[in-house]
């Protein structure tokens, strides 16, 4: 799935992302952490791999989306 960087704490490696009906949705340090990342930025596009549903929607993966 793709999103879109919303926010983003280095200090937390904590954030959220933008689905693309534009639904905040948020992630945590491990799901960061997954993704091999060392920083991103507002605004940039995202994959991200979730689990759940409805409230229940987690977040395990963001990385960059890559064509």
């Amino acid at each position: 799935m793709q999103a879109t960087a919303y926010t983003y704490d280095e200090n937390t490696r904590c954030g959220s992302v933008l689905l693309d009906d534009g639904t905040p949705v948020p992630f945590d340090a491990p799901a960061f952490d997954a993704g091999g990342l060392r920083l991103l930025r507002p605004g940039q596009r995202v994959r991200i791999e979730t689990e759940g549903e409805g409230e229940a929607l987690r977040i395990t993966l963001v990385t960059l989306q890559t064509l």
